[in-house]
């Protein structure tokens, strides 16, 4: 069967829409605060380098291969997989794939509302000039102060995830569209413009020796899992958020072309968000490896020794802000079309049941910083970080071999090339297909074996 069908939550008005919405769900804090950290515990530009890498044989066919199946069900996840493997005569136990990625964007966006509220929280510190003449040790205090007080933390928390209910309960077009109308262009204007400073600074050479001079010798089983998945949770793959927003883009536009366009711009942006953060943080003499408090910590410092300190420091702050919001969007929209089409209520009710539920969970990981610190989850980690290591290095890279493997090997060829449009370019779509059947599924598995230590076990 390839009959097309209509969303039931209505649809882009343009393919650009798509992009821009697609590239705001990729572009986010993963870009913006993880990107930069990751890069500077992992060796510099050898993880850049397994980072693109990782991007384009992985992340390129899976991402085409997410968009297909969302515009091919037209649905949440987890209908969309149940309706295309009945039409396929496949088991629909491959709606589970769907589930897998709803349950990984609602774990993702629990403890990614605390870092979204961290955000809001160091704008308005920013607007009231607190980053002026601030000494490391202050800017430690700041943020530490800051985790360490639970009701703090969960007030932001809570308006980040009420900003976020706000812009999905309103639907398609009047909330997640005009939000990416206005706030992607102004992501894009302000990162560039805190790139050209970053180019006047004199730790700008350096920068770019940083991320351009790998050194290999720094690879190992945790830096390929870190790049992998990094791969993953920057374009959104594997949490349902690329294939939802797929199930609203016209059928006129193609696939690949747009697929490409969100991958290239995603990947700039993590490019450009180092080369706006390095040169700062190498022209006053400090270490790239602070971790993940390279952006809360680092950065306060330098905003208050650098001229026009104070404005970049709004600008960087209100940037990582929509950032988070954009991305923020796309990790509750699954979950909310799910819970309309299923169980035929309002999208308001259905978004204020998730913001709810994400809200308590995302309260336990903000109060694992301090109050529940002593609660683990994961041997040896807390809330937020057993969260953040099972959704992004577990079911992120699993959901994107799943989804590689049921449209690589699942839906019959016919079925992906008319939905791909491949007339013209039957060469390309055979090329995909060796990715998404092959090399995709490969890498995920041999990365995911060595990074934990099972390919030694199994070898040995």
């Amino acid at each position: 069967m390839n009959e097309k069908r209509s969303s039931v939550h209505g649809e882009w008005s343009s393919g650009l829409i798509f992009i821009l919405a697609a590239t705001g769900s990729a572009v986010g804090l993963g870009n913006l605060w993880r990107f930069p950290y990751l890069v500077g515990e992992n060796g510099g530009s050898a993880f850049v380098l397994l980072y693109l890498a990782c991007i384009l044989l992985v992340g390129m066919p899976i991402m085409i291969a997410e968009v297909t199946l969302g515009r091919k069900g037209r649905r949440s996840p987890i209908n969309s997989l149940r309706l295309i493997a009945r039409d396929e005569g496949v088991s629909q136990q491959w709606a589970l794939v769907g589930w897998m990625g709803v349950v990984a964007g609602v774990l993702i966006l629990s403890f990614y509302s605390v870092v979204g509220g961290w955000s809001l929280f160091y704008g308005f510190e920013a607007l009231k000039g607190s980053f002026v003449g601030i000494s490391s040790d202050e800017a430690t205090g700041l943020f530490e102060g800051l985790v360490a007080d639970g009701p703090t933390v969960l007030l932001w928390h809570t308006l980040f995830m009420v900003i976020l209910f706000s812009i999905v309960a309103a639907g398609v077009k009047k909330g997640l569209q005009r939000a990416v109308t206005l706030l992607m262009p102004l992501l894009f204007f302000l990162l560039l413009g805190l790139v050209v400073y970053g180019m006047t600074t004199e730790g700008f050479g350096e920068a770019i020796t940083f991320l351009a001079t790998p050194d290999l010798s720094v690879i190992d089983g945790g830096v390929f899992l870190a790049a992998l998945g990094q791969a993953f949770f920057t374009l959104s793959l594997g949490m349902g958020a690329i294939m939802v927003y797929g199930a609203y883009l016209p059928q006129q536009n193609s696939i690949p072309v747009s697929s490409g366009w969100i991958v290239g711009m995603d990947t700039l942006t993590a490019l450009l968000a180092g080369l706006a953060i390095f040169p700062i943080v190498f022209s006053v003499g400090l270490e790239p490896g602070e971790g993940p408090g390279l952006v809360f910590v680092t950065l306060p410092i330098v905003f208050g020794e650098i001229p026009l300190g104070t404005l970049l420091g709004i600008v960087f702050f209100i940037l990582l802000s929509v950032a988070a919001i954009t991305s923020g969007m796309s990790l509750l929209e699954p979950a909310v079309a799910y819970l309309t089409e299923s169980f035929g209520g309002s999208r308001v009710k259905s978004a204020a049941t998730m913001a709810v539920l994400i809200w308590l969970v995302g309260a336990a990981c903000g109060l694992s910083l301090n109050a529940w610190s002593d609660i683990t989850l994961w041997p040896g980690k807390n809330i937020f970080d057993s969260l953040d290591h099972v959704a992004s290095n577990i079911l992120l890279p699993l959901g994107g071999l799943f989804v590689a493997f049921f449209v690589g090997w699942k839906i019959r060829t016919n079925t992906v090339a008319a939905e791909l449009d491949t007339h013209n370019h039957h060469y390309l779509f055979l090329l995909w297909l060796w990715a998404t059947r092959v090399i995709a599924p490969a890498a995920v598995i041999f990365i995911f074996l060595n990074a934990t230590g099972l390919l030694a076990l199994i070898s040995g």
